[in-house]
């Protein structure tokens, strides 16, 4: 028997072990994948982006949900608290544009192994199982059931994860748990995930990525968030940094109400950028109005604005007329695309929803319905938007978690 168990070896999951283990308990550590820390190996394109280098406010701002119920974990861990966590573990780390923090390295795999290495030295038990029920008795939280046979614990930290990146292991099946203590489960959706448009058109630019591009999201005809940075194009829609934090201001998926629109010059204005193409149209004078797009876009690009616009690739360039050159000039500037969904949960970085907050305490991370159970991380039903926000969330409640437990 140990004194705590902690189901999932994820980042909160690892983190709470090592806080309660850190305090002196015996810490088992369950795990059904073949290693510890997958999801967190892959995350910021294989660097991680462990926090945000930010106080308190600005923290808070940038947690769309639920961010009364997780002001006392940040206040009580930091980002600075994270960033000193990992530099004592023997990890040195940078902050970069957007106050975003990584491994010097910029290797994920150096945060995944700091933490492995923690857990070892610290004598923390992981067992590869997987929960398949908890133990149960008179509203109190006493073990886990597992595949390998019955775990008994004084408390049970729940680690698993939300549903995106099913392949790691955060396939949801830690709900299945909550719910048998009695928990309500906020229907998860995806956050932080490629946008599919009503435009097929997107499909012929499949693969082009640009870099420096301004990027606004509407409901309805109101602007409700702006970025700056990286776009891709997708078979069926949007991807890139920019669109991933985009969506996450999407609180519910409604045909017909959500657009993107995309300005490819944004260093120019309007008047200026008009200038450029008429000096462009001046020095090509009888050439094809699609040699001419090829000095403006990527390649990829050529074809659907000639479409858009709806002036032929091989018209000439001084029979262009002022209405033609106003309306390629307004798609350079305001290229917009209808959102008709998000792709496929996952696909997500984060998921939305999870275990209802006002089924936990805020102070501790324990269950208010089940006595000894205690949550951390995705599972429950807060989300940030990108910028290391996220492994923030988890860190911090794992933090709470694996003291009060």
């Amino acid at each position: 028997m140990s004194d705590i168990i902690v189901i999932g070896g994820g980042a909160a999951g690892m983190m709470s072990a090592i806080t309660a283990a850190r305090c002196g308990k015996s810490v088992t550590l369950l795990e059904k994948n073949d290693r510890l820390g997958r999801k967190l190996a892959i995350t910021g394109k294989g660097r991680c982006n462990v926090t945000n280098n930010c106080e308190i406010d600005e923290l808070m701002n940038n947690i769309p949900r639920n961010a009364k119920f997780l002001y006392g974990a940040m206040t009580k861990f930091p980002p600075s608290d994270t960033i000193a966590f990992f530099e004592s573990l023997g990890v040195p780390l940078k902050t970069e544009r957007g106050k975003r923090v990584f491994p010097v390295s910029d290797k994920a795999g150096d945060i995944v192994a700091a933490l492995e290495k923690g857990l070892r030295r610290l004598g923390v038990k992981i067992l590869r199982e997987n929960a398949r029920s908890l133990i149960l008795e008179n509203g109190v939280c006493k073990g886990v059931m597992t595949s390998g046979g019955e775990f008994f614990a004084n408390s049970v930290i729940l680690a698993t994860g939300g549903k995106s990146y099913p392949k790691t292991g955060s396939d949801g099946s830690g709900y299945a748990l909550a719910k048998q203590a009695g928990h309500t489960i906020v229907e998860p959706s995806p956050s932080l995930v490629p946008l599919v448009t009503e435009e097929k058109w997107v499909k012929k630019a499949c693969g082009l990525t640009l870099k420096n591009t301004a990027v606004k999201l509407f409901d309805g005809g109101k602007a409700i968030y702006e970025d700056f940075g990286e776009v891709a194009f997708t078979a069926d829609g949007l991807g890139g940094a920019t669109i991933l934090s985009a969506s996450a201001h999407i609180p519910e998926m409604r045909q017909k109400r959500y657009s993107v629109t995309l300005d490819l010059k944004p260093a120019l204005s309007e008047q200026k950028l008009d200038a450029r193409l008429l000096r462009e149209f001046s020095e090509n004078r009888g050439k094809p109005f699609g040699e001419v797009l090829r000095k403006l876009l990527p390649a990829e690009l050529v074809g659907v604005f000639a479409d858009l616009s709806a002036i032929s690739p091989e018209k000439k360039i001084d029979e262009i007329t002022k209405v033609e050159r106003k309306t390629l000039l307004n798609l350079l500037k305001n290229l917009r695309l209808n959102v008709s969904g998000f792709r496929p949960i996952d696909e997500a970085i984060i998921t939305r929803g999870g275990i209802k907050t006002s089924e936990i305490s805020p102070k501790t991370m324990e269950s208010r319905i089940t006595k000894g159970l205690f949550f951390a991380g995705e599972i429950i039903d807060a989300d940030a938007y990108t910028g290391g926000f996220n492994l923030q969330i988890a860190f911090a409640t794992a933090k709470i978690a694996g003291e009060n437990a």
